[in-house]
């Protein structure tokens, strides 16, 4: 039997994914009305915190990074990069869960806007339970689940970018934990957020960091969840067009 147990161990090899949600956005006009979902632009704050993201992460040798496509994580993604010569790529499997018609709610009660948006990630969640009466937490699983598989099977990066979305985020951290769906609302991913997983060659996950805030790092004034921020804009939009 060998002396020294270095000759009988090494440390499995590990690739890493720096996995964040896009920077800040407004997703509700001064009116109240939500704007559409694809193209929604980081906001001002947005801007200043994925370029405060950019330098905490300045050192990190992204072999490739990738988006959902949508307007927001490119913009994101790009601001990280800041001019890095790092191949930039989407893949939409990894874009926000889909909504149901929010220009509807314009003649819907403020009751049951309430309703809808604070509870949308419920600790009694379903895999047959949509998100706004839109797509369902089963289809979202499925389709993180395969973007994150195709992800890992290739053999062109050991550093990964991978910006996407709050409950896309949300989801994958809970597949890689094997924690049920209600944790979804139990992990907060807030704006320009980073999580750090580290994979190894059988695709076993360590998650060594989760919902780092670059701008915020001791999340100061931050009382509100996600939800109730988005809740909070919609009131603030629908206030101004009754005053």
């Amino acid at each position: 039997m060998p002396d020294n147990a270095s000759e009988i161990w090494s440390p499995p090899p590990r690739r890493r994914i720096y996995l964040m949600r896009h920077a800040d956005v407004e997703y509700f006009d001064a009116a109240g009305q939500p704007h559409r979902p694809a193209t929604v632009p980081l906001t001002e704050r947005g801007r200043q915190q994925a370029q405060m993201a950019a330098a905490a992460l300045a050192e990190v040798p992204f072999d490739l990074a990738v988006t959902s496509g949508l307007l927001r994580t490119e913009q994101t993604a790009r601001l990280i990069l800041a001019q890095r010569e790092v191949p930039l790529q989407s893949e939409p499997r990894f874009r926000e869960i889909e909504t149901g018609r929010m220009s509807e709610w314009a003649g819907v009660s403020a009751e049951m806007v309430m309703r809808t948006i604070l509870g949308a990630l419920s600790a009694d969640l379903r895999p047959e339970s949509t998100f706004f009466a839109g797509e369902t937490f089963a289809s979202l699983a499925q389709r993180v689940d395969e973007a994150w598989t195709a992800l890992l099977a290739r053999s062109d990066w050991r550093v990964v970018l991978v910006v996407a979305h709050g409950v896309a985020n949300r989801m994958i951290l809970t597949l890689l934990l094997g924690a049920p769906l209600g944790a979804l609302g139990k992990l907060e991913q807030d704006a320009c957020c980073v999580n750090l997983v580290e994979i190894d060659d059988a695709g076993t996950p360590l998650v060594r960091l989760i919902n780092y805030t670059a701008d915020n790092p001791h999340k100061l004034g931050m009382h509100l969840s996600t939800l109730e921020g988005l809740y909070q804009q919609f009131l603030q939009g629908r206030t101004k067009t009754t005053t």
